[in-house]
C-alpha cells in the first residue's frame, strides 16, 4: 500500500513564498514512484476540495489551474520518491489545506480520481 505524507505547510505574508514536498512510501518491493502521476489538491474553510496543479509519471508534463499559473510550480524527483509544489507571489485566497496524490500511470483527467492522498498540510497567506 503506498503512503504519501506532505510537509512544508505554513504561515506566510501575501506575496511570499512556500515550497510544500510529497514523499511516497510503501511496503511492496514493486512499487515504483516514477509510474505514478502526481498531483496536488487544496480545500479552503467552507469549500469544496479543487485541483491545483498534477505532473504526468510519463514525460513531467505538467497541468494546472489557471488561478495559479505562473506562481505555482510542480516537478518530481523520482529517485527521492517526493513530489514538489513551490508556491510564489501567495495570496491570501490561496489559504487552504493542500493536498498530495497519487494516481498510477494516469495519463488524463487531471482533476478527476486519484488512488492514494496525504493526510494534508496546511498553508495560510495572512498579514
Amino acid at each position: 500500500q503506498v503512503q504519501l505524507v506532505e510537509s512544508g505547510g505554513g504561515q506566510v505574508q501575501p506575496g511570499g513564498s512556500l515550497r510544500l514536498s510529497c514523499t511516497a512510501s510503501a511496503s511492496a518491493r514493486t512499487f515504483t514512484f516514477s509510474n505514478y502521476a502526481m498531483g496536488w489538491f487544496r480545500q479552503a474553510p467552507g469549500k469544496e476540495r479543487e485541483f491545483v496543479i498534477a505532473i504526468s509519471w510519463s514525460d513531467g508534463s505538467t497541468y494546472y489551474v489557471d488561478s495559479v499559473k505562473g506562481r505555482f510550480t510542480i516537478s518530481r524527483d523520482n529517485a527521492k520518491s517526493t513530489v514538489y509544489l513551490q508556491m510564489n507571489s501567495l495570496k491570501p485566497e490561496d489559504t487552504a489545506v493542500y493536498y498530495c496524490a497519487a494516481a498510477f500511470q494516469k495519463s488524463n483527467n487531471w482533476a478527476g480520481k486519484y488512488d492514494v492522498w496525504g493526510q494534508g498540510t496546511q498553508v495560510t497567506v495572512s498579514a
